[in-house]
This record gives C-alpha cells, sequence and structure tokens, in this order.
C-alpha cells in the first residue's frame, strides 16, 4: 500500500500542471478574491466601503421605460385620412379588426375620415397591471393623411418587440389603448400638412395589463456571490417590508442568484422611487450596535449643515425611526438647505415635524420645489395637506399647479380640490385662489383641467369652437354664452349658461366635446383675449436646478464648500410629476418565450376571416411580415 503514495502524488501534480498549462487557476483566483472580498467587507476591514450603494447597480434595464407599440385606427377625423396602402401596418390593422368582429373592414379603411397611425406608449419602471399610461400617435412614414385633429383612437393592442438576427419579433400583448387624440399643434386653426398635425397624444389612453413590475439591482463584479447578494437583500428587507394578503410580514428585497436580486418599492415611496433607490444605497452594510451609534452621533453634527446634510439625512432616513430625533435637530438650523433635506427624511419616515420647512422651501427656493412638494404629498396628514392648499395661493405657477398635484395624489377627495369626471373623458378641478386667475392645462399622465379661481368668467365678445361640432358664442344679452352643436344628420342641441369658464366647459362636454376640444377652446379663448388671466399647459417644477449657499460662517470648516450647488438631476426626478420617455432611459426589448401561454395565437386568429373580401384580403394572407420599428418622421 505504501508504495502507491508516489503514483498518488504523480497524479496529483499532472494534474496541477495541466490546470496551469489550460490556464484554469487564474478562475479560481478570481472566485476566491470575490469570497475574500466579501468576507472583508462584511467585517468592516480594510478599505472597502460601509454602504450598500458602493456595491450594487440598478441598470437602464430595470430603471428604463419598455417601449411598446401598435397599429391602430383612428376614426372621426373631418375628410383629413386616407386609404391606407398595402403594407406590413395595413396588413396587422385588418388582424386587429378582424379580433374585434367589425363588419366591412375595407370599407371602414377606405374613409377618408379614418387613417392608420402608429401608436406608441412606454412602460415606466414602477407599475401594476391596471395603471393607466400615455399614449402616443403618429402616422407612419410616407401616408398621405392630413391631420390628427377631432380623432378618436379605436381600441388596439400594443406589444414589446425586438430586432432578432435582422427581422423583428413580436412579444405579448402588455397593454391596450383608446380616446381622443390630442394633436401637437395645439391653437393652430390651419390644416395644413406639418408635424403638428401629423403627431398627438393621449393622456393616460393606455391600460397596462402585463405583469407588475419591480426592479433588479445588480451585485457589484467584485463581489458577486450568493453570500453578499443575501446579505443586501437581507439587510434591506429588515429595514423595508410589507405584508401579504394572510398578514404575514415579507421583506421587500429577495436574493435570487449570486448576481442580483428583487427589490420591490415600498408603498411610501411609490410617488418618488427614486428617493427609494438613494436611500437604499445609504444603509449600512453590517455594522454592530456600538458602530452605529458612533456614525449616528456624527451624522447629527452634518445635518445641521447644508453641503453634509443631503447625504446624512439619507444615511439617517436609512437608519429609519430610530434617527428620528436626530433629523429634528436639522430642523433648528439656522441654513435653509440644512432644514429642507432634515424635513425631507422625516417625512419619509412618516414625521410631520418638518412639514413647515417642506412649505417654505417648496415657496422660496425653486430648486428644492419639486422635492418638497413631492415629500409633502407622501405624508397623509392634515397638516401636510393644509400646507398643499396655501401652497395654491401664491403666484408662482408651477408651484400651485405642483401643490394641486402633490394634495391630488396624497388625498384626491379632498373637497379643497375635489374634481367633477366630465363626458368628455377628463376631470374638471375648480380651485379656489386667492392668485392671479389661471387655467392649467396636462398632456402627461391624465387629461385634467384645473381652474386657479373658480369664479373666473370669459369675457366677451366670445366667438369660440371646441372640435369641428361645437360652437361658443355671446347670447345677444352679453351676459350668457350659448354652446350649440351643429352636426350634419343630427339636430341641433343648444345650452345656455353664464359666462363662468367651469359652466361653459361643463355645458360643451354635455354636448359631446373630448378633452383635446376643450383644450383647444381654452388655448382659442387665451389667443383672443377672453381669458381674465393665464394659461398653462404642463407648467410643473423641475430637477437640477442651481441652488445658492449663503456665506460660510467663521470658524467652520465647510467654509471650502462650493457656493452653489445642483439640486437633484432629471435621473432624480419624483415620478409624481414626470414620466416622459425623454427623461428616462429606454430598456432593451428582449423577445418572449415561444412557451408563454400569454402569448397571443396567431393561428387562432388567422382561422377568422375578414366579412368583406376583396383584392386587399389577398394581399393580406401573403404578407404576414411583422411591421419593421417606427422611425419618426422628420420636423
Amino acid at each position: 500500500m505504501p508504495s502507491r503514495v508516489p503514483l498518488i502524488l504523480a497524479a496529483v501534480l499532472a494534474v496541477m500542471c495541466g490546470c496551469a498549462k489550460l490556464d484554469l487557476m487564474p478562475f479560481f483566483d478570481k472566485d476566491e478574491a470575490r469570497r475574500k472580498n466579501v468576507r472583508e467587507a462584511i467585517r468592516g476591514e480594510g478599505e472597502h466601503s460601509r454602504l450598500i450603494g458602493d456595491y450594487i447597480k440598478i441598470a437602464d434595464s430595470t430603471l428604463g421605460m419598455i417601449k411598446v407599440q401598435g397599429v391602430g385606427l383612428v376614426d372621426r377625423l373631418d375628410g383629413t385620412g386616407e386609404d391606407p396602402p398595402a403594407s406590413p401596418y395595413r396588413t396587422r390593422l385588418l388582424e386587429d379588426i378582424r379580433r374585434h368582429e367589425i363588419q366591412e373592414p375595407q370599407a371602414l379603411l377606405r374613409s377618408a375620415n379614418t387613417a392608420l397611425v402608429i401608436v406608441t406608449a412606454y412602460i415606466p419602471p414602477i407599475v401594476k397591471k391596471g395603471d393607466q399610461i400615455d399614449v402616443e400617435v403618429q402616422f407612419p412614414p410616407g401616408s398621405e393623411a392630413k391631420s390628427l385633429r377631432g380623432g378618436w383612437l379605436m381600441p388596439c393592442y400594443l406589444n414589446e418587440h425586438a430586432l432578432i438576427a435582422g427581422q423583428v419579433k413580436q412579444g405579448r400583448e402588455i397593454a391596450s389603448a383608446s380616446g381622443a387624440i390630442l394633436i401637437d399643434a395645439l391653437g393652430d386653426e390651419s390644416d395644413g400638412v406639418f408635424s403638428g398635425h401629423r403627431k398627438g397624444r393621449i393622456p393616460a389612453g393606455a391600460t397596462y395589463v402585463g405583469d407588475d413590475r419591480h426592479l433588479k439591482v445588480a451585485i457589484g463584479s467584485e463581489y458577486r456571490t450568493v453570500r453578499m447578494c443575501t446579505q443586501i437583500a437581507n439587510r434591506i428587507g429588515r429595514r423595508f417590508h410589507d405584508y401579504d394578503e394572510h398578514g404575514i410580514q415579507r421583506p421587500l428585497a429577495t436574493a435570487k442568484e449570486d448576481s442580483y436580486f428583487d427589490l420591490i418599492v415600498h408603498e411610501r415611496y411609490r410617488d418618488n422611487y427614486p428617493r427609494y433607490l438613494q436611500v437604499i444605497r445609504g444603509m449600512s452594510l453590517s455594522e454592530s450596535p456600538v458602530e452605529r451609534h458612533l456614525r449616528m452621533q456624527q451624522l447629527s453634527e452634518a445635518i445641521q449643515f447644508g453641503p453634509t446634510a443631503e447625504r446624512a439625512s439619507l444615511q439617517l432616513e436609512a437608519i429609519g425611526p430610530e434617527a428620528i430625533p436626530l433629523l429634528k435637530t436639522g430642523l433648528t438650523s439656522s441654513d435653509l438647505e440644512a432644514r429642507f433635506h432634515s424635513a425631507m427624511a422625516l417625512a419619509y419616515l412618516n414625521n410631520t415635524d418638518g412639514v413647515p420647512s417642506l412649505k417654505e422651501a417648496a415657496e422660496r427656493e425653486p430648486a428644492f420645489r419639486i422635492f418638497a412638494l413631492a415629500a409633502l404629498a407622501s405624508l397623509d396628514d392634515g397638516s401636510a395637506a393644509e400646507a398643499l392648499r396655501d401652497l395654491m395661493n401664491v403666484e408662482s405657477i408651477e408651484t400651485r399647479y405642483g401643490a394641486f398635484r402633490a394634495l391630488e395624489t396624497m388625498a384626491p377627495n379632498d373637497p379643497y380640490i375635489q374634481g367633477v369626471e366630465m363626458d368628455g373623458n377628463f376631470w374638471l378641478h375648480p380651485v379656489e385662489s386667492e392668485a392671479r386667475p389661471l387655467i392649467h392645462l396636462t398632456r402627461f399622465k391624465k387629461a385634467e383641467i384645473v381652474v386657479f379661481g373658480d369664479n373666473q368668467e370669459l369675457m366677451p365678445p366670445v366667438i369660440l369652437r371646441a372640435g369641428n361640432r361645437i360652437v361658443i358664442r355671446s347670447a345677444s344679452t352679453g351676459d350668457q354664452i350659448v354652446v350649440k352643436r351643429i352636426s350634419a344628420g343630427e339636430q341641433v342641441q343648444e345650452r345656455l349658461t353664464s359666462k363662468r369658464v367651469v359652466d361653459v366647459i361643463q355645458a360643451a362636454s354635455e354636448l359631446g366635446a373630448q378633452y383635446p376640444d376643450i383644450v383647444e377652446m381654452l388655448v382659442q379663448a387665451k389667443n383672443q383675449h377672453n381669458l381674465t388671466g393665464d394659461i398653462a399647459i404642463d407648467e410643473m417644477p423641475r430637477p437640477g436646478r442651481v441652488y445658492r449657499r449663503s456665506g460660510p460662517d467663521e470658524g467652520n470648516d465647510l467654509a471650502s464648500s462650493p457656493s452653489s450647488v445642483q439640486v437633484g438631476s432629471s435621473g432624480l426626478t419624483p415620478n409624481l410629476f414626470d414620466e416622459r420617455p425623454e427623461n428616462r432611459p429606454v430598456a432593451p426589448s428582449e423577445p418572449e418565450n415561444d412557451s408563454n401561454p400569454e402569448k397571443p395565437s396567431k393561428k387562432k386568429s388567422d382561422k377568422k376571416k375578414p366579412a368583406d373580401k376583396d383584392s386587399a384580403e389577398a394581399e393580406d394572407q401573403s404578407d404576414s411580415r411583422e411591421p419593421p420599428p417606427i422611425k419618426e418622421e422628420a420636423e
């Protein structure tokens, strides 16, 4: 038996030499290096960071918008449509028309009152099944249709698309869209052919029908191990959790592999998930109670001074309710920047002591405004609601509407702003305000008209149109308004109303005016000097503004801090205010798995035959290619 030992040793040496020749040892060295990095990081040894943010990355694939598209049919045009030529777009449209069992689809397409359009929507990072999202509508390149004004998008389906091996692959349907189209050229009365009439949008015009979207957080390559992924997920889960349908607590972070974990946004941050990610980045990877106590002492000093207050407030917010007393000390600082950051963190910890500071920041400092309003919206409290009501009396347009949106998010049934859903598929909100009269209109997130100064009236003489069929004129007496609907083949309908703007809007809506018709009517009224105040469209506070600090105190070691600082960026925009695709990256599309049971069966749809069989049907059967990705038309 002993004679075999040399042979075994020789075999082991041969294997090791073979590994060296095959260059396998570096692979094991890298794995061991990762494990060593993780051990040291968790123990707080060496120069490894103590904060989670230095070990994770949230990629564009999870933060980005998902682009979905479809081919739709617009009707109710006033002779500005076209019979679309044979193309993959027409083929797909006919397939959708058959799914809706519409009779004589070819005759419908030939009408000059209809047009084929490309429909696009962008699915935001945080979305739940049933949420409403904005829709963009445009004619395809080469279309001879003239204008989308007055058009209504018939129900259509939107899918993901991916370019695989030179071919466009279509994924499953994840949104359905329809509604009245608001053209880009607001207030333009011509029917000329230019981009403003060929493009439009439908605020909240699509319903998301896919799975809830959550975030995926990647672990840095040098620390990518199961242990590190589990450590970070558990650390986040102890701080942020909710409860399932059985009342059992569940963590909001779940490790999936060694490379990433799933992250659900806590409900308090649902309207500002960038803040949620900032807080998570400010969490400690691991620390003892003594280490936490020492760190909190340091942060309690940093929270008093503007240049260090932001970082300190995020770390204290990450610690949780235990840090509330320290954050309150920041409210006593003479520095507005320090008070603002302390109040922000307190709000997301559901503490209202910082409400006066948030109100002050929103009113006095434009750089802080958007973040202060979002923080107030996170509080379900009477003092925060009162602060937002007060802010609707200031002259700043963006502050007024920003406060309105924040209050509407916090308490949609608040009597001060409670609106009425109009027949024209939009909301009308009359709001009392001591400031100059203002009408605010929206093109994103929601079809909504807010009238600040609910008693403002139209100034005669009034001659306005709300769409192609409704005319608004001053009555002969001069103290009333006549609203008429005149349409071929219909009996003339008429409403007599007061000169109050809200009454005129309601009367026009009752006669069939849609949201785009009302918007164009109000823009026209402003251009004709029929309004007593201003009109604004999507006038909201923005991130990335510069805050100019006052001179540093003498003897302060922060004297070398910059005199001005940019506050936030487009990537930190609270989604309460903006989810436009130009402010968010677009996530790369991935092809759907053919075995997915939710993927619609093309064979089943092909079994349905259209009611009208003509030459276009032959074109439909012969060209089953998917439409290519849509390119924007040149302006």
